[in-house]
């Protein structure tokens, strides 16, 4: 069986096992995402979405996030880790985002990429959560599951965005990757994962060489 051919049989069975799927930073504006994402890197969501109940409360616009002090805002994002690189990269971000697109988080990969603290990642969930545009998500979870299968051979996510962009339909994408993570923390876990149990061994790479 092909690649894309193995792909589309695993979209069919991801969508019968998690049939309604979301991103799992909670979030009520672009903006909101903007930052939760961000506070997610090197953190697990669950905290994520502890922190940010008081944080966006605290900071309810981005001109409150623009203004904040930097020494403050790094104690109340403290136990997402990094928070000294996230709180710089969170007080810039605002302020670009006031400077430069009258307060609105923008719509295309470019822009978002002259943000500060935003990766490919955070764009590709802001335009696919936000703007409902074909978006391919390469987080952990993405990385190790898309390896196992066999939909991609590389290493780094820009190069498995690109393998991923070939073979998943475009309008399949994002909720394939909110797939992923729902797959990747119950059956295919990154040290033990549940190869007997998973719906997906017939068409994988990994269970097939082991």
């Amino acid at each position: 069986m092909k690649r894309k051919e193995r792909a589309t049989e695993i979209v069919k069975i991801l969508k019968k096992l998690y049939p309604d799927v979301s991103c799992t930073l909670n979030y009520n504006s672009a903006f909101e995402l903007l930052i939760a994402t961000q506070l997610a890197a090197q953190c697990t969501d669950a905290r994520v979405n502890i922190v940010t109940e008081s944080l966006f409360l605290k900071y309810p616009t981005i001109e409150s996030f623009a203004m904040a002090d930097y020494e403050e805002l790094c104690r109340d994002i403290h136990s997402t880790g990094f928070y000294r690189n996230k709180a710089k990269n969170i007080i810039a971000c605002a302020n670009r985002l006031l400077s430069d697109f009258g307060g609105e988080v923008p719509d295309n990969m470019k822009d978002l990429l002259s943000l500060a603290g935003t990766g490919r990642k955070t764009a590709n969930l802001i335009l696919g959560d936000i703007f409902k545009k074909p978006a391919v998500v390469v987080d952990t979870h993405c990385m190790r599951l898309s390896k196992r299968l066999g939909l991609t051979a590389n290493d780094t996510p820009p190069k498995i965005e690109k393998d991923l962009i070939k073979i998943i339909e475009p309008k399949e994408q994002l909720e394939f990757c909110h797939r992923l993570v729902c797959h990747g923390r119950l059956i295919c876990i990154a040290r033990s994962p549940k190869c007997e149990e998973c719906m997906l061994k017939d068409l994988c790479k990994e269970y097939k060489r082991k």
